[in-house]
Parts: structure tokens; C-alpha cells; sequence
């Protein structure tokens, strides 16, 4: 079967759509999708088309008819004839789509292609290898990397490109026709060899975890990154496929997140986000108890010139210590900040996904939260239309979120996965119910958040200095601790004031005005510092715009 047929399968229904379109409206308080593109501008070296920058917009998705075989997976290397020549300089193009775990893989890549010589271009048409990093979690996800792939693969035709890699969570589940070789998520130390036409060695070293000493190109703005501190996952989630691409769990070495952390520091990096597939078990494979609350406190405690934000995201609710919250309160460089995906709220339900608990126990788990830490931000995600959630245990789900009063929240519609052990489930909900659903209960979001914001009037706050809106290069943004990257809204500056603005500044706003998820304020500080600029580095720094966060477990 070709791509193109692949495609046709995987299609969004007329539903689907208009879930889609409602999703391009401004802002509103819900995580991006799997398959939002990271964007990289064409002045840096990696490229998105100006086609795909505008189709690859965040959308909500719902359950679609996907791809149920799964045949064998297509060889690492087809021995193109047209590969490039084995010790030339390779032109190679990336487009990197799916969350900031997948993004990290991309940078790593990039990185190894970087210190082996070879050249990061900007423009497709010029590039000698193209390569697409897929995110498949949910059907929308496969269909919005397939197409993407099909769109590269005309630059095969049209320029110069001689091979197209396709590498992540797709070519994990399913196989890839049309294109010359495939990186899976543990075999990213094979980039090298299959952009040079070369088979790859095998690795002894599987499963894969880069570490401090990993070449690594960032494709964020300057000012923040991100570090991976673990990868795969343990828990038995029965809607979640991940651990059975990305593996088992696996944490890196405490010192290597410190010499990272502190090499980014150095390069003027002003916020770190910790990430993985579930942060609050790190460091349980080593042996090391509180393992999360320990980096933590280590990384408060770097000597940095200027102040910095250090957060983590991906939280299991479980693994919520109080020595965790209590290292959370006590540092001034750790962001009061919660991101703690619980998914539903009904007992019932949360049996079937595998994870347990229930809202009685999630509120007094946030009560705790809030105790410890004062003026904390929570965020949390929710799944609408589980296979055998009734009325009664979604206005149980309504009920809960009222109560809670979540500062961030996001939905996603259920996706049937045929891999994963929710498919085998009865009860399905059909997909205009799920649709309601989910719009239901981000309507009543909007609610709450709007009546949240509105207790920021009149206050000032440290804010991190991002740059031009993507609305407006007229209007600049800006960010509050609260408030993550990409996935949380802004704060956009109505009056900068005599100084300057320049990314990556650290200053003071006063809110004068709130939106459903954003805030208006005015910079009431001078400037009193330089925009982070980056250490001599032997590799180009990348910079790039908004991708995505996945409903993770």
C-alpha cells in the first residue's frame, strides 16, 4: 500500500473537521495535538514548507478509522542507488512534528549530523536528504505525518533531494512505503550512517538515552530548552501506546542532568523545562529515592548571574511526594507549577484506563498541593469519550473540574488505537458524542479560567520576555512562571516602556487586562540586563516556534 493510500484511510470524517476548523479560532486553554509541527524559520538551518506552516495548525481530534494491520516494518536501508557519496558533505532538511520529548529527539539528530560535518539546510529544494520526525499516538497524529512525508517525498521529484528518512513513533507502528529508510525511536545513533547511505551498526546500547555528552542542536528560541531526563514508561495506561515504541523506563545519570543544565545556563539559557514520559518516577531505576525532588533541589542550586526558571512537566498524580512539593516551595528558582495529566475524574472510568484513584482523592491531592504551595499554577488534562463512560460519569467528570478549579486545562477526544488495550474494550462512544463532549467540558473551562484570570488585575509580576506575537509583529508577548511554553497562554505587553525589549529579558508587568487565557499588562521596570546570548558552540543554535504537548499519561 502506498502513502497515498495510507492517507485516504486515515482521512478526518466531515466531523472531524469541523473539530479541526474550531480549533484554528483564537487561543484557547487546550494542549496542541501530537501532530503540530515544530516551525523553524527559513533564516536558521531546518525548514517547514510555507505550505505546511499553514495546514499544520493545532486541532482537537477525535477518533477517525485508522490503520488496523500492522506489517512487518521496512528494512533500515533499501541500498538506494541514487544515496549520497559515502565521505561528501551532506545538505539535509528536517521538519520535526509531535511534542517537545520528539523535538529533543529531532535536536539530538541534528546534532550528530552537525558533528560529523554535514550541513543543516533551510530549504527543502536545496537539500541533498530530507528527513521527517513523526508522531503517530493518535490516528489525526498518523494522518498529519503521512501527509507530510507525501509532501517531502515531492521534493525527490522536484529538487534535489536523493533519499527522504522517515524516523519516530510512526515507523514504530507502522510500515512506511515510498521512502528509503526509517529511524525508530530507539535508533537515533543510526541518522549518521543512513543520511550518508551507509547500514547502520547495530547498537549495543538499546534502548537509546542521549546524555550530556550527546552533540545536541536546540531548535528553541535561545531564552528556554528543554531536557530529557527520562524516556519510556512503566505504567500500564490502557489508552497509551507509548511504552511499546519508546520502551521501558529509563532515567539518565543525575550528574549528566546537571552538566547539561548548567552547560545551558552558560549559553544564557533563562528556563529549563525537565521532561519525559513520567518525570516523578525518575531516578526509581537507579536506586535513587526521591529521585525528582533530589535533581530538583541540585538544580535550584546552580550558581547562575541572573535569575532562572527551572520546571518539570508530565507528573504521575501517584507519585506526588511532599518531599517533592515541599523542594517545589522552598526554592525560588523552581516554578510554582503543577502539570499533573489525571484524565477523568470517575472512579469507574479510571479503573478501565489502568490508573486507578478517583475526584474525591484527586481534590484532596490538590488540596495538599495548594497548602504547600502557595499560588501554585495546576494543569491537567482530561480524555473525553473512554470507551464506557456514560452520561452519569462524564457530569461526574463536570462536576470534579467545577470543584477543582484547574488554572489550565486541556481535552482530548478519545482515539480507538488498535494496539492499545482500551481498543479490545466494549462500551465505545460514538464520535459525535465524544465531540460534545469535549466541548462541553472546555466551554465550562473557559468559565473558570476566565473568572481565575481576572484576580491578576492591578498585580505585578516577574515575566520572561519571548518576542513578536505570531498575531502581530507589532505586539510582543510575554510569559509568566505560570504559564509554559506552547502550551499555556500569554501575556501580551501593551506598554514596553523606555527600554528595549529583547528576548529572553527578565521583567516586571502590571496586568491591566485579562482574556479567557491570556492577560494584557504593561512592563514597569527598567531594563536592567542584556538578552541571553548564547556561549561559543560548535554547533548551530536553532531557533523555532510553537509545537506540541501529548495527552500524556
Amino acid at each position: 500500500m502506498g502513502l497515498r493510500a495510507i492517507s485516504r484511510e486515515i482521512r478526518l470524517s466531515p466531523l472531524e473537521n469541523a473539530d479541526y476548523a474550531d480549533s484554528q479560532k483564537p487561543r484557547v486553554n487546550s494542549m496542541p495535538t501530537p501532530c503540530q509541527p515544530h516551525v523553524i524559520p527559513a533564516s536558521i538551518p531546518a525548514f517547514v514548507t510555507p505550505e505546511s506552516r499553514a495546514a499544520r495548525t493545532a486541532f482537537l481530534p477525535l477518533p477517525v478509522a485508522g490503520i488496523r494491520e500492522a506489517p512487518p516494518r521496512p528494512a533500515r536501508y533499501n541500498g538506494s542507488k541514487t544515496a549520497p557519496r559515502t565521505g561528501t558533505q551532506v545538505k539535509i532538511g528536517f521538519v520535526s512534528l509531535g511534542c517537545p520529548k520528539n523535538l529533543v529527539d529531532s535536536e539530538v539528530m541534528m546534532g550528530q549530523l552537525a558533528a560529523r560535518g554535514h550541513e543543516l539546510t533551510a530549504s527543502p529544494a536545496d537539500a541533498d536528504v530530507l528527513v521527517v520526525n513523526t508522531c503517530s499516538f493518535i490516528d489525526p497524529a498518523k494522518q498529519e505525518s503521512v501527509d507530510t512525508i507525501l509532501e517531502m517525498a515531492e521534493y525527490k521529484r522536484t529538487g534535489r533531494a536523493q533519499r527522504l528518512l522517515v524516523a519516530g513513533c510512526l515507523v514504530e507502528r507502522q510500515q512506511i512505503p515510498d521512502v528509503d529508510a526509517v529511524v525508530g525511536t530507539n535508533e537515533l545513533d543510526s541518522i549518521v550512517e543512513l543520511c550518508e547511505g551507509l547500514t547502520p551498526k547495530p547498537n549495543p546500547l538499546h534502548p537509546y538515552l542521549y546524555h550530556d555528552a550527546t552533540p545536541r542542536l536546540r531548535a528553541t528560541p535561545p531564552h528556554y530548552a528543554y531536557i530529557k531526563i527520562n524516556e519510556g514508561c512503566d505504567h500500564p495506561c490502557s489508552f497509551c501506546v507509548i511504552p511499546q515504541f519508546r520502551g521501558s523506563f529509563r532515567s539518565r545519570r543525575f550528574g549528566s542532568v546537571l552538566i547539561e543544565a548548567r552547560r545551558l545556563f552558560d549559553q544564557g539559557v533563562r528556563e529549563i523545562n525537565l521532561i519525559g514520559q513520567d518525570t516523578t518516577a525518575y531516578g526509581d531505576d537507579l536506586g535513587i529515592k526521591n529521585g525528582l525532588s533530589e535533581l530538583l533541589a541540585r538544580l535550584a542550586q546552580i550558581e547562575t548571574p541572573q535569575p532562572v526558571w527551572i520546571r518539570f512537566l508530565y507528573c504521575y498524580p501517584n507519585r506526588i511526594t511532599g518531599r517533592l512539593l515541599e523542594a517545589i516551595a522552598r526554592y525560588p528558582g523552581l516554578v510554582k507549577y503543577i502539570d499533573m495529566p489525571l484524565q477523568h475524574a470517575s472512579a469507574r472510568v479510571l479503573q478501565r484506563m489502568k490508573r486507578g484513584s478517583s475526584g474525591d482523592i484527586f481534590l484532596k491531592l490538590l488540596e495538599r498541593i495548594r497548602r504547600t504551595i502557595p499560588g501554585v499554577t495546576i494543569r491537567t488534562s482530561m480524555i473525553a469519550g473512554f470507551p464506557g463512560e456514560t452520561e452519569a460519569d462524564f457530569n461526574e467528570l463536570c462536576q470534579f473540574v467545577e470543584a477543582a478549579q484547574f488554572d489550565r486545562l486541556g481535552v482530548f477526544s478519545y482515539s480507538d488505537e488498535e494496539t492499545s488495550a482500551s481498543y479490545q474494550l466494549d462500551g465505545k462512544v460514538d464520535a459525535r458524542t465524544i465531540y460534545n463532549r469535549k466541548r462541553h467540558l472546555m466551554a465550562l473551562q473557559r468559565r473558570i479560567s476566565r473568572r481565575l484570570m481576572r484576580r491578576w488585575v492591578g498585580q505585578e509580576v516577574p515575566v520572561l520576555i519571548a518576542g513578536p506575537s505570531a498575531e502581530s509583529e507589532l505586539v510582543w508577548e510575554a510569559r509568566m512562571a505560570g504559564q509554559a511554553p506552547e502550551i499555556d497562554g500569554v501575556c501580551y505587553i501593551g506598554d514596553p516602556g523606555p527600554s528595549p525589549l529583547a528576548p529572553g529579558q527578565m521583567r516586571r508587568m502590571r496586568i491591566t487586562k485579562t482574556h479567557d487565557y491570556d492577560l494584557v499588562g504593561d512592563l514597569v521596570d527598567q531594563a536592567a540586563e542584556a538578552a541571553p546570548m548564547a556561549a561559543a558552540n560548535p554547533f548551530h543554535i536553532l531557533a523555532g516556534q510553537r509545537h506540541s504537548a501529548l495527552p500524556h499519561r
